[in-house]
């Protein structure tokens, strides 16, 4: 690297002052042989709390360790060369806070460069290189082991992948290019479309292995050693064997492989996204191109697939939800009490036995590990209740996602009454029965009549007031509303409503149990269907209304494909249930009127039983059943799809606006946190506010953007 190009890099530096640096600590270690390798070991100087990451300084530092081994390798006075990580990471990847400050296509184009310079090091070093994966080995993180001339890992290595298309990028430092060679061209698309669409999925060191990604595997506890002896057996000739790997190259039987598992991932992308993000499809062209061409010549692309990716909204709306939202605000849920203000658990009461009880229980004996009782109005109900707890427990077992022991000790926490007496010495009553006033009252009453003073009580309703349920009881100040969403384990969203008399002990008891759940929590004000069903039924009612209004349900159905939603909106009515969602605009409708506009024909639905719009047609597609259709009724004003999207967008902004003014979250920040955790609303779209900014909603509707930035 000429003198000029590390200036270049520098100022690169620069421009990341705060960056955590990972440093290249180097030993030389004595092998058995007589063969010495250099053994640099990556480390922030933290404990397992901060992850290592790799920003511009991290980069620069090991380019000038790597080339200082470079001219020892060439001297004779080094066999090898290992790279390893502090314990539980190798790397965790590029470091996005450093990144998402490189504004402009220059900086962008060097650090894509720059970590090339490092790599090329590590594949062309003039002596075997090795990775050592200990542990996490993330995009960045994996593409210095792929770099490297062999690779063993650890049966304790978690979070092993290439998540770039996730994040808005691509594999940009040899990742796309050398992977598939490794593993075969359909593990890699697995590893760099299927996993990151996935819900940001990653693979472990036994995975990793089987798939051809490294080439031995070791237990943790001696992992370091028992993978300098594997180094020093490759040094004296020891063969390695590498059943997956191929090369495309001249070989017209792999190049079909590889244009068909490209051409499947293209599908699945579609599918996933209806190709709204620029990611995926560049991560997949890049592949696919490849297949014919050297590392150098796809090195150019990458780079300039990266430059031009780190310019997009849609990586900067990535880093907004997955930084500044997963990892910080979630963190720091605004508006919490002190933590020091809650109160010990050690005994849960739910109420009710039916399916949403239940997965709740499940939950708190799980995570918790303290008692918890249920209870229902007759003896079989609570019997049907607990033995679908066992149910679900066993079926952990069978997968061996818990052992026999805790799958016994979770069984014997759950137990069942008839009685709300079962409540005496519970410290945390939920209830969660029929979605009705007058019953979840009748039921706040009764377990008030029974619990300790201190007891906090709380509700898992998804649309009723809890100010109204707590309005007659002796002590409404330990009411709090506790909305979990459905499936209750995979959900992380927790939307914790605080009323006019909740109190700080009963609120940061909520927050501490969140936490304890695994949850991300946020605070709401006890407005109706709080945040995310009030936002998702204000974009469901916008296309129930066309579709009612004689807008072609394929049309209706399809018109915000744009936003690429992980399902259409006839999609997500058919799962939350048309009497659900009913139920919940029934209650909107009560609180704010026309803008959530009850619809007749989901009404009829409901009355014939006819649980989704659509039917599958024998042939593969969908369509609406004539017997459907000839029982609703329809007006004369339809919409196109383009009309369609953009009053969805303005209906959207207009919703959220007043969710501001009314102070239902402390700023747009939660409204993304609860769209991404309880909705799933694409990360690409860094929740929703910024993607309402960036098509003109916010300004067309409410006069300014919700991000002033």
């Amino acid at each position: 690297m000429s003198q000029s190009t590390i200036e270049h890099f520098a100022s690169l530096a620069a421009l990341v002052p705060d960056e955590l640096t990972t440093h290249a600590l180097l030993q030389d270690v004595a092998l058995p042989g007589g063969k010495k390798l250099a053994l640099l070991t990556l480390d922030n100087g933290y404990d397992h709390t901060k992850p290592t990451t790799l920003g511009p300084n991290s980069m620069i530092e090991l380019h000038g360790v790597l080339t200082e081994q470079r001219a020892r390798a060439a001297a004779g006075e080094i066999d090898a060369l290992g790279v390893t990580g502090k314990p539980y990471f190798l790397v965790a990847g590029a470091d996005l806070n450093g990144v998402k400050n490189l504004a402009s296509l220059e900086h962008g184009a060097a650090m894509a460069t720059l970590g090339h310079a490092c790599y090329d090091l590590l594949a062309d070093l003039g002596v075997p290189t090795f990775a050592f994966i200990n542990g996490v080995a993330l995009g960045g993180g994996l593409e210095i082991a792929l770099a490297c001339s062999y690779r063993t890992v650890s049966t304790g290595a978690n979070g092993i992948g290439l998540p770039e298309a996730f994040i808005g990028l691509i594999p940009g430092w040899g990742g796309v290019y050398r992977l598939p060679r490794l593993t075969g061209p359909e593990a890699a698309m697995t590893v760099m479309i299927e996993n990151p669409l996935n819900n940001n999925r990653s693979i472990n060191g036994i995975t990793a292995h089987k798939m051809g990604i490294a080439d031995a595997i070791f237990e943790p506890a001696d992992f370091l050693e028992q993978s300098l002896l594997w180094a020093a057996r490759v040094l004296g000739g020891a063969e390695v064997p590498r059943p997956n790997a191929v090369e495309p190259n001249g070989n017209d039987e792999v190049t079909k492989r590889w244009m068909a598992a490209a051409a499947k991932a293209r599908a699945f992308v579609e599918a996933k996204t209806s190709n709204a993000t620029p990611a995926p499809a560049k991560t997949i062209e890049v592949f696919e191109a490849g297949a014919s061409i050297t590392q150098k010549e796809s090195a150019a692309l990458e780079i300039a697939a990266l430059t031009g990716l780190m310019q997009t909204d849609a990586f900067h709306n990535t880093v907004y939800a997955f930084l500044d939202l997963a990892q910080k605000r979630a963190k720091r849920p605004a508006g919490a009490p002190d933590r020091k203000l809650a109160l010990p658990v050690t005994k849960v009461g739910v109420v009710g036995a039916g399916l949403m009880a239940g997965q709740l229980a499940l939950l708190f004996a799980r995570n918790l590990k303290v008692p918890v009782v249920i209870t229902d109005i007759d003896a079989a109900r609570v019997e049907k209740g607990l033995a679908y707890i066992h149910s679900e427990v066993d079926k952990q077992l069978a997968k061996g996602r818990i052992s026999p022991d805790a799958a016994n000790r979770t069984k014997a926490l759950v137990t069942g009454s008839v009685s709300k007496q079962a409540f005496a010495d519970a410290d945390f009553v939920i209830e969660a029965v029929f979605e009705e006033l007058a019953v979840k009252k009748q039921v706040f009453a009764e377990v008030e009549a029974v619990v300790s003073p201190e007891c906090i009580l709380a509700t898992n309703t998804s649309s009723l007031s809890v100010t109204e349920m707590g309005r007659d009881l002796l002590h409404p100040e330990r009411l709090v509303g506790f909305h979990f969403f459905n499936p209750v384990a995979q959900m992380p969203l927790l939307e914790i409503a605080r009323t006019e008399w909740t109190n700080d002990t009963a609120l940061a008891t909520a927050f501490a149990l969140g936490k304890a759940l695994r949850k991300t929590s946020v605070l709401v004000a006890d407005e109706a269907a709080f945040v995310v069903n009030r936002i998702l039924l204000r974009l469901m009612g916008e296309i129930a209304n066309a579709f009612d209004d004689g807008t072609e349900a394929s049309v209706a159905d399809g018109a915000l494909r744009p936003m690429g939603l992980p399902m259409s909106p006839f999609t997500l009515l058919a799962m939350v249930g048309i009497p659900v969602a009913h139920h919940v605009s029934e209650s909107l409708h009560a609180a704010f009127g026309e803008r959530f506009r009850v619809s007749g024909n989901q009404q009829v639905l409901i009355s014939n039983g006819i649980k989704s719009l659509w039917a599958p047609t024998g042939d593969g597609g969908m369509e609406i059943p004539a017997s459907t259709l000839g029982l609703l009724e329809f007006g004369n004003t339809p919409s196109t799809s383009g009309e369609l999207l953009v009053r969805t967008q303005d209906a959207l902004a207009q919703e959220i606006g007043l969710m501001l003014a009314q102070g239902v979250v402390a700023g747009p920040e939660d409204i993304d946190l609860c769209m991404v955790m309880g909705a799933g609303w694409p990360m690409h779209l860094g929740g929703i506010t910024p993607y309402l900014d960036q098509v003109g909603a916010s300004e067309r509707v409410n006069g300014k953007k919700f991000h002033q930035h």
